[in-house]
């Protein structure tokens, strides 16, 4: 029997286990391991944050849904690997250790095999389940697939986010209801005659998913017109990014009626049409209560007064630790020093002329054990898509390159099958591959909901990372790369939410749905 343990239950950790579960015989077990209880479907979220969902439209409880497809269910957050077993357990030994046992997700001892004096190699996970939280049990696994996502760095800003800070956010549902009922008294002192300052972007200058803080703005910008207070409150886009459009992609070309055009004309077009102004260049350094401090490119150290921000955190990778056998730290090995897990990817150092995209990963295998597998954002990039640049002063202004949405799919579709196929058939090596400078993508940002005043921005590109050596005149393939905005595009993102939600709650045809 082989156990497979899925790290975080995101969408490519859930349709890993998924794919898993539909492959693997059930003598074959697959655990999911993740923090929290239920799944979210996170594009929704902005959703949530202006009250046009609620929580309850956006999450649903995991448990249920594993416990109907015979996976493991565990609730808790990995902290440490051992990826060569642990050398304080004999053969033989009933897996004492020290945390006193070692067990697996049903609290049996884990057996103890592999090299001689090594238990099989294991993740510590941390328990988050009410009435264990807190508590440490070591899991055993024969394969590890890491997709616990980002970490939430609001740290990395003085005065950023909700909790510590004094800005929204709309990353998770209750930083979402929370920013909706920010946004609802701010719409309240409006319609009184009160002029507001309000800030959608991203708090620091190497965010990523500028994508949805391009959503949460024009989704705002609609709230505000339809409570007849447009006119009283003035809205600001701030961003990392170099020009408007870049996505933190580095910007894209289209062809569309026999002309060309980038989305950044494009996606300037939109932003004086709905009257919103844009500070690019940005990489905010500092709030205080009312106040953004922010530096640009040209060197110029600025601050921006506001009513009610939402500034998107930077990510980072979850606080790891990884050991040998012998106990010694191998964290450096494994991990990026960004906390993300290093996969097939080229990382050495290299000018930005010089990148390729031949760096990306394509099995997202670890390269030092090859049953480890980072997928989504958990994997460490070998480098920006975007151009990194910097201020005078040395602070970065440098977007991040997304990885969510159809690519994590994707992802954890194709490494499911590769450890399916190691398990059932033998392969020695992986046996699918999903390159992001292969795969297309395709984007559906919202720009407003309504039935008949909706509006989303759709655009696809095709390869999501430019290859510059097969497309030499604008990175990507130009039939296969272009964007609308309309109202058919807000009737496919909400399309997309009801059909997401039914393919992760595994309804029947889940797998004809496209990751």
């Amino acid at each position: 029997m082989a156990r497979v343990v899925v790290l975080g239950a995101g969408v490519s950790g859930h349709t890993a286990a998924l794919y898993l579960r539909k492959r693997l015989p059930r003598e074959h077990e697959v655990v999911v391991v993740s923090p929290n209880s239920n799944y979210n479907w996170i594009p929704s979220n902005i959703w949530v944050g202006i009250g046009k969902m609620t929580t309850e439209d956006v999450v649903f409880p995991l448990a249920p849904i594993y416990e109907k497809k015979g996976i493991t269910f565990v609730q808790a957050k990995g902290v440490a690997l051992w990826p060569e077993g642990d050398a304080h357990v004999e053969p033989g030994s009933d897996g004492a250790d020290a945390y006193g046992t070692v067990a697996d997700a049903s609290g049996a001892h884990a057996s103890v095999t592999g090299q001689i004096g090594l238990a099989q190699p294991a993740v510590d996970v941390e328990h988050t389940s009410p009435g264990r939280a807190g508590e440490v049990e070591r899991l055993r696994y024969d394969y590890v697939i890491n997709a616990t996502g980002p970490k939430l760095n609001f740290g990395a800003t003085e005065g950023l986010g909700p909790d510590a800070g004094f800005t929204v956010s709309v990353c998770t549902p209750s930083h979402a209801t929370q920013a909706h009922s920010e946004l609802d008294k701010l719409i309240a002192a409006a319609k009184t005659g009160e002029k507001k300052k309000v800030v959608i972007g991203v708090g620091h200058g190497t965010c990523t998913c500028e994508g949805a803080a391009f959503e949460y703005t024009f989704n705002v910008e609609h709230q505000l017109r339809e409570a007849g207070v447009r006119d009283n409150v003035e809205l600001t886009y701030l961003t990392n990014e170099n020009e408007l459009g870049d996505f933190g992609v580095g910007g894209m070309q289209f062809e569309q009626n026999g002309f060309r055009t980038t989305s950044q004309l494009w996606t300037e077009s939109l932003y004086r049409e709905r009257g919103v102004k844009a500070v690019t260049g940005a990489a905010v350094t500092r709030i205080e209560p009312g106040v953004i401090h922010y530096d640009q490119l040209d060197g110029s150290h600025n601050e921006m007064a506001y009513d009610f921000a939402m500034l998107l955190p930077p990510f980072k990778g979850n606080d790891w630790k990884a050991y040998d056998a012998t106990g010694a730290d191998i964290t450096g090995t494994i991990f990026a020093p960004s906390g993300f897990m290093k996969v097939d990817a080229d990382y050495t150092p290299k000018k930005y002329e010089e990148w390729s995209a031949k760096d990306w990963p394509r099995t997202y295998q670890n390269p030092s054990y090859g049953n480890m597998f980072a997928v989504g954002i958990a994997f460490a990039p070998p480098h920006q898509i975007s151009k990194p640049r910097a201020t005078p002063d040395g602070v970065a202004v440098a977007p991040s390159p997304p990885r969510t949405g159809m690519p994590s799919g994707t992802m954890g579709k194709v490494v499911a099958h590769t450890i399916a196929d190691m398990i059932l058939k033998g392969a020695t090596t992986p046996t699918h591959s999903a390159s992001m400078a292969e795969m297309a993508a395709a984007c559906v940002a919202s720009a407003g909901t309504g039935i008949k005043t909706g509006t989303a921005a759709a655009m696809t590109m095709s390869p999501v990372v430019p290859d510059w050596e097969k497309y030499p005149e604008t990175g990507r393939n130009l039939k296969e790369t272009f964007g609308e905005i309309g109202l058919a595009g807000h009737w496919v993102k909400r399309m997309l939410h009801t059909l997401f939600i039914y393919k992760a709650k595994v309804k029947p045809g889940w797998t004809w749905i496209p990751e």
